[in-house]
């Protein structure tokens, strides 16, 4: 794939970022109207989680395509996703999850298949929070940040962006990882994650085995 010349990259993005916030409001006060080609870079102190962000950008852009990348969910974040399965306002959903969740959240992966189809699901090695929306009124929103599902009250930090070549990347990605089932075994999720692509074998031996922090 041909990269983008870093220069002229960097030009883009600087006439790109429009708006930075230090929020202590709402999810729909901080992230504000938004436009085409928008950005906006914000610090909070937790108040609101990345799907009170999402639900605030569908608020606006009306009826959209999603997808949400996380680690696991917490028995206290589930109300917040079982929030998310049921709005009507998502045509289709896909979940890209760490494959560790399908023991401790089997319920909930299996009702988001339920409402979004049994190729709603891809297992990898994950601990990205970022979730897309592809609206039907032309929308392509970006957001990412540090929050997890749940607010927590605490610095955090948050971006949201429309369209460019962010929104592309992680579009791509999420369109090469291959359909997992759920009894699927390590190797093949760490195959899909393409880790090995970033490491070189003697790094990865030291994340077998149990955890430190396991012990």
């Amino acid at each position: 794939m041909q990269t983008s010349n870093p220069i002229r990259a960097t030009a883009r993005l600087a006439t790109r970022r429009k708006r930075v916030a230090e929020s202590f409001s709402c999810a729909s006060e901080c992230i504000g109207q938004l436009e085409k080609g928008c950005s906006l870079f914000a610090i909070t102190r937790g108040q609101f989680s990345m799907i009170d962000a999402a639900l605030a950008c569908l608020d606006q852009v009306g009826r959209s395509k999603i997808s949400l990348w996380t680690w696991t969910v917490a028995e206290y974040e589930i109300e917040c996703l079982e929030r998310l399965r049921i709005d009507g306002r998502i045509s289709h959903g896909t979940m890209i999850i760490d494959s560790s969740a399908r023991i401790k959240n089997r319920s909930l992966i299996q009702q988001w298949q339920r409402t979004y189809g049994s190729e709603s699901v891809r297992y990898v090695l994950n601990h990205a929070k970022v979730f897309t929306i592809e609206s039907e009124s032309g929308f392509k929103l970006l957001l990412r940040g540090s929050m997890n599902l749940n607010y927590n009250p605490r610095f955090e930090q948050f971006d949201v962006t429309e369209g460019g070549e962010d929104f592309n990347l992680v579009r791509e990605i999420e369109e090469s990882l291959p359909l997992l089932p759920d009894d699927c075994k390590g190797k093949e999720v760490y195959k899909a994650s393409k880790v090995s692509a970033a490491f070189d074998p003697e790094q990865l031996e030291l994340f077998s085995g149990v955890k430190t922090w396991a012990k």
